[in-house]
């Protein structure tokens, strides 16, 4: 009796140590910021950066932050993007087979699409879990399939899915899941948070040289320069899920955190406008890391954690932190149908 075809589906996240210890996340470092699109920097300094100033300090000190979030499960990260996994295998059912993997770490992309090939898929989507498109991140991940691809020679057709900053599916799931909480904790003012980038990766994704950071307002002006700016689609998230949640464009706003170097980053930073709001009169504050999928080290412990305490020093009275999608059935869902709309 003939078989349906069946398509492999590769949902891709950033990567996470092996676990909450110096070595392992010195190995998880040396891959992630040796990547040539995450440390932009000639050949000859980022290698020096990386061996002489990175590795022989911040493995330590990002150890001692992983193990204050790690779980009986293991990492967040791993944990929650297993559960989205399993839930869009799930939803999906027969006629498809979902694997998880990492950029950096395990399950590697290798690994995964070793098994989607050998699972007979006769074609293969593949997912990165970023909503908003990054050359560190979406291009990395297309680099990397298309260098497991390159060794492993022949294979069947595949696509490499883009951005989702402003899906409804993605922003609806996220209103549905965070609205309810969000509602109970009456905050004064509603920040999304969302990751930096150095300035110059994003002056490098702009196809027409000279707009992107031109101005203040170039993030909302048109053209083609939109469909590649990570700090434009980061303000569409932001203004669809306020939107979406009926928060009053008042009393809401966008930052960007986890920068590292001294080369400028994306404004206005995270931390950098806390005491702006806390000398405004905001004292309850709620927030969003919308360039996240699941909870992870900056959520959990950057956010939930540091900035918290940052915020109480201040004399905010309280901050609560929205849950990013996860493994929620709202968003396997949503994810499923991507997905089916492909197959």
């Amino acid at each position: 009796m003939p078989t349906s075809p069946l398509t492999g589906v590769l949902l891709v996240n950033l990567g996470t140590p092996e676990a909450p210890q110096t070595p392992q996340v010195r190995r998880y470092l040396r891959q992630f910021l040796g990547d040539r699109r995450v440390l932009t920097l000639p050949a000859p300094l980022r290698w020096l950066l990386l061996n002489l100033v990175i590795l022989p300090t911040r493995p330590a000190r990002s150890a001692a932050a992983y193990r204050q979030v790690w779980t009986a499960e293991g990492s967040p990260l791993l944990v929650h993007s297993r559960a989205l996994c399993a839930g869009v295998s799930e939803t999906l059912g027969e006629g498809f087979q979902v694997e998880l993997a990492m950029r950096y770490g395990n399950p590697s992309i290798e690994r995964g699409l070793a098994q989607l090939e050998a699972a007979n898929a006769e074609r293969v989507v593949v997912l990165p879990l970023f909503p908003q498109y990054a050359s560190s991140v979406t291009a990395s991940i297309s680099a990397e399939v298309g260098r497991c691809l390159d060794r492993r020679g022949d294979f069947p057709p595949f696509e490499v899915m883009g951005s989702f900053y402003d899906d409804p599916g993605f922003i609806g799931a996220w209103a549905d899941l965070s609205e309810a909480a969000l509602s109970e904790f009456e905050p004064d003012h509603v920040l999304f948070s969302f990751h930096g980038l150095p300035e110059d990766q994003i002056r490098a994704s702009d196809p027409q040289a000279g707009h992107c950071l031109s101005s203040a307002e170039c993030c909302a002006l048109p053209g083609s320069s939109l469909r590649r700016c990570y700090r434009a689609q980061c303000y569409r998230t932001a203004d669809a899920l306020g939107e979406a949640l009926a928060i009053d464009p008042a009393t809401r706003s966008v930052a960007f955190q986890s920068r590292l170097g001294p080369r400028p980053w994306i404004q206005p930073f995270t931390d950098a406008v806390l005491p702006e709001l806390a000398e405004s009169g905001v004292r309850r504050l709620a927030v969003f890391c919308p360039s996240f999928v699941s909870d992870c080290l900056e959520t959990l412990e950057e956010i939930g954690i540091r900035l918290r305490k940052d915020w109480e020093e201040l004399g905010g009275e309280s901050l609560w932190l929205s849950p990013c999608p996860n493994g929620d059935p709202r968003f396997s869902t949503v994810v499923a149908d991507w997905i089916r709309a492909r197959a």
